[in-house]
């Protein structure tokens, strides 16, 4: 048995960007920063950042393209997949993405409610590194004591 899953949960590193495929099918481009925080062994806090290029395809990208903007925090539901092309120099150039088969919008400011895709139907969608000011994730400081959880 294969897995191929992928689950993020990150801020929007620039604005969606909108395409249309030559059969009409719309085609979204974004990319998405998450956070990895820990403590190192002298009890500092410490802050790894990863930058992902993430592809939505037909109404998933519609609703990307209408509801998300940079800085907004959403959780994306894919797959991993590496294109391959040759650039206009002739060299071979490759890049993973995730293909979004699923998506949640993150809390909006002045909201008091998140948003969801749950408000549409759910579609299984077929087939660099970002620089800016983002906002970013906010951890819990404290460690998780397994005694706390309800479950």
């Amino acid at each position: 048995m294969n897995l191929n899953k992928v689950l993020l949960f990150g801020n929007l590193t620039r604005d969606p960007e909108m395409r249309a495929l030559p059969s009409g099918r719309s085609v979204v481009t974004l990319g998405l920063a998450t956070n990895r925080m820990w403590k190192n062994k002298q009890g500092e806090r410490q802050q790894s950042t990863e930058f992902h290029n993430v592809v939505l395809f037909g109404r998933l990208a519609e609703i990307a393209h209408q509801y998300l903007k940079k800085g907004s925090a959403t959780l994306i539901e894919g797959r991993l997949q590496t294109r391959s092309w040759e650039g206009q120099d002739g060299v071979k150039r490759h890049r993973t993405e995730i293909v979004a088969e699923g998506m949640q919008l993150g809390p909006r400011s002045g909201a008091s409610a998140s948003a969801s895709t749950d408000q549409a139907p759910r579609q299984q969608e077929g087939s660099g590194q970002e620089e800016g000011n983002i906002e970013t994730v906010q951890y819990p400081d404290d460690d998780i004591n397994p005694d706390e959880i309800p479950f």
